[in-house]
């Protein structure tokens, strides 16, 4: 097959990626331009890349999903313990002020740490919380038949 010879003129940077690229995959610059041109001149091409692009954003919106509920989550969970701490809280005689607020500040020290911790370890203790609240679905339906047998459940879930 014949080749048709061209001098073309690209920026330094493209050349310069050009040639790292070609050293790189031990390929020819002239095959790399050929394969990126028939890429650039296919007619599905640019189908392929919506495709490409539709798949990203399609993960970025159940990302954003998940981000958007471990967020409400968040939210109920801190809103109903504000309500329950005021609800049930008594006011502290003026006496034993400073000692309430001596032991606060050391349950709040306690807190961050074992806050630290748990962020160390990189559990998420929403998913937790979400995991047993609303279990794996194939956890149920991903059983054998004869653990099925052997389950305290019956087939709606309830126990037997």
């Amino acid at each position: 097959m014949s080749r048709a010879r061209m001098n073309i003129f690209i920026e330094p940077e493209h050349a310069k990626r050009l040639e790292e690229l070609a050293a790189m995959k031990g390929l020819s610059k002239s095959s790399i331009i050929a394969a990126a041109l028939a890429s650039f001149l296919s007619p599905d091409g640019g189908d392929q890349r919506e495709a490409a692009l539709a798949k990203r954003l399609d993960r970025l919106s159940r990302q954003f999903d998940k981000l958007e509920r471990d967020q409400n989550i968040l939210i109920e969970t801190v809103a109903l313990y504000v309500r329950y701490f005021l609800t049930v809280s008594t006011p502290v005689p003026e006496a034993h002020q400073e000692a309430a607020r001596a032991q606060g500040r050391a349950r709040f020290e306690q807190f961050i740490e074992q806050l630290g911790r748990h962020l160390l370890r990189g559990r998420s203790l929403v998913r937790d919380v979400v995991e047993e609240i609303q279990p794996d679905q194939s956890q149920f339906f991903g059983m054998p038949e004869n653990d099925r047998a052997t389950s305290p459940f019956d087939e709606s879930g309830a126990p037997s």
